[in-house]
């Protein structure tokens, strides 16, 4: 209790001395955003380290009502985003430039993949590549399949690839999308509020703007921590199996209290030089930990529970999309579902502002194909190589993963990567991999609500980014000492309501831009052929020699591509 006590003194006056630094070393002052989320979440962090027990409590009693109330529309929400985002790209939208016409990508494609891949669910997939596979085996779905049987094995790996796939970057890519359709295509500052321009005019320059750039603020910040939390958990168990390092609350603090500082520093330098070569590094040891474990575990099995579970994923998607249980009360879609939806729509803010930071040049259409396609094969392959490894030690070689998941549920990682050769190496590079994950994770959120805090500046001030990461720092550290794991999935389905209304906005909005260009882009075509037309006409009429064939054949041809376009648009 005493490391507890010494890690919130020592964390708060971080923040305070930062804080006074960053506001008095700033050119511009922050706003009224950068206040009144400064005041809340300082209130959320003191009532969580004077009181984590209330916290918790009322945590539980915003849970109950969220999902009780309005679980169904996390289902509905989640999957309109997903098909709205797919009719866009494969539309005549597709092919309109984040940015002005033909200018190229900011950033190579493999960086600009890697980038996308870890700062959107790195921690995740490493948290829950094991654990939810051996999660479901141990107790299925609604209770369809026998604990610990193949055809448990089966709809265990179905709803881990469901949970991480299309529905999951649907989120990222409609706020991603929005904001760099106005940032970049409209040249308006990187805001969530912008992006309701459309809808609200200038009224979104007012209290209804601050509004909506607070609660993305908010939403980020409990989405983020959520992250840490996860990952420190991780890291914790990671140390557990390499070294004598006991697993508890004290330790993961001083843990973050490590990696904090680390990602701290990081956030001093430029995004060019510190995200960027940090996920290529992530990505490098990423795809090397994916190789091994494929080929030094279970080649074959692995291939044939990835095929099953890829057919039984679009089999029955529809059905796992808006599936609840209203006839026999279980809370197995809140618990999981729920939670892993509510947790990406708070990252949607974080992850869809900074993946609309690096795609500048990108297509609509490129850009949804790369920020839902790519990610989800490789979270395929992920699951597929790490979660499939680990239900075929468990069903033909008696490894007791399950009970390992049911004891502690984040060791259940390294409890198989104990189970293949080089164990103890493959372990620490794992662990390195999680901390990079992490690092990256918490020093691209200083980025993004830096950018929010600071009127949507693509560089917002270093010290505004060091506030920002402290302030995540001691969210996640409130939400580790009111209750861990059940605390930070709480969190994220009660933050994540409000934004998840301002999407479907978001997404009307969006909608409403487009059509409004593609409006003034025929007109101008239109008038364009209009003044040629007449151009050609006059022609006739200043008594010159006859033209040659070649121009009236020109003259012919666009009258006549002017007589089928007019019903078309009369349509």
């Amino acid at each position: 209790m005493q490391s507890i006590d010494s890690y919130v003194k020592f964390i708060t006056a971080l923040f305070l001395c930062s804080t006074l630094f960053g506001l008095f070393t700033m050119n511009k002052r922050p706003g009224w955003v950068f206040y009144t989320s400064l005041i809340l979440l300082t209130a959320f962090v003191g009532l969580g380290a004077v009181n984590p027990e209330q916290l918790s409590a009322w945590a539980g009693i915003g849970l109950k009502f969220t999902t009780e109330h309005f679980g169904w529309l996390y289902l509905f929400a989640t999957s309109g985003f997903l098909l709205f985002c797919i009719s866009i790209a494969v539309s005549d939208y597709g092919h309109i430039r984040l940015g002005a016409d033909g200018e190229a990508a900011e950033f190579p494609y493999f960086t600009w993949l890697g980038m996308i891949f870890s700062a959107g669910m790195g921690v995740g997939l490493v948290f829950w590549a094991v654990a939810e596979p051996m999660s479901h085996f141990v107790s299925p779905p609604f209770g369809e399949a026998e604990p610990r049987s193949p055809q448990a094995a089966g709809a265990a790996m179905r709803y881990a690839l469901f949970h991480w796939g299309f529905h999951q970057w649907a989120n990222f890519a409609l706020v991603g999308l929005s904001i760099a359709y106005v940032r970049f295509r409209m040249q308006r500052p990187g805001l969530i509020s912008e992006t309701f321009r459309p809808l609200l005019g200038d009224r979104v320059d007012g209290a209804r703007g601050h509004l909506i750039n607070i609660l993305a603020v908010v939403s980020t910040v409990f989405g983020v921590a959520t992250t840490l939390g996860l990952g420190v958990i991780q890291i914790n168990s990671g140390l557990v199996s390499v070294s004598d390092v006991p697993f508890g609350a004290s330790q993961q603090l001083m843990i973050l209290a490590g990696i904090s500082m680390i990602f701290l520093v990081c956030a001093l330098a430029p995004l060019e030089s510190g995200v960027r070569y940090i996920s290529d590094l992530n990505m490098l040891l990423a795809g090397a930990l994916l190789v091994f474990v494929f080929f030094a575990g279970p080649t074959d099995f692995i291939t044939a529970a990835m095929t099953n579970a890829i057919g039984d994923y679009f089999g029955n998607i529809m059905g796992m999309s808006l599936v609840m249980t209203p006839y026999t009360g279980d809370d197995w879609v809140e618990r999981w579902t729920i939670f892993y939806w509510a947790w990406g729509l708070s990252w949607a803010p974080f992850v869809g502002s900074f993946i609309a930071r690096i795609s500048r040049g990108r297509t609509i259409r490129e850009f949804v194909m790369g920020v839902i396609g790519m990610p989800v094969l490789l979270s395929v392959l992920w699951f597929s190589t790490f979660g499939g490894s680990a239900l075929y030690f468990e069903l033909f070689e008696g490894a007791a993963l399950g009970d390992a998941v049911v004891q502690e549920m984040s060791s259940a990682l390294f409890a198989t990567l104990a189970l293949l050769p080089g164990a103890e190496i493959v372990s620490i590079l794992m662990l390195v991999l999680i901390i990079l994950f992490v690092i990256t994770s918490a020093n691209s959120a200083t980025f993004v609500l830096g950018m929010f805090t600071s009127k949507g500046v693509l560089t917002p001030s270093r010290w505004s980014r060091v506030t920002w990461g402290v302030i995540q720092v001691l969210v996640a550290g409130v939400l580790l000492l009111s209750g861990g794991l059940a605390a930070l999935q709480t969190i994220s389905i009660v933050a994540a309501f409000p934004f998840m209304i301002l999407m479907i906005f978001m997404a009307s909005s969006l909608l409403r831009s487009l059509r409004t260009e593609r409006r003034q882009r025929e007109l101008h075509e239109a008038m364009t052929r209009e003044r040629l037309l007449r151009l050609l006409d006059s022609s006739d009429h200043l008594g010159e020699p006859e033209r040659p064939t070649e121009f009236d054949e020109l003259r012919e041809e666009l009258i006549e591509q002017v007589s089928r376009e007019e019903p078309s648009r009369s349509e």
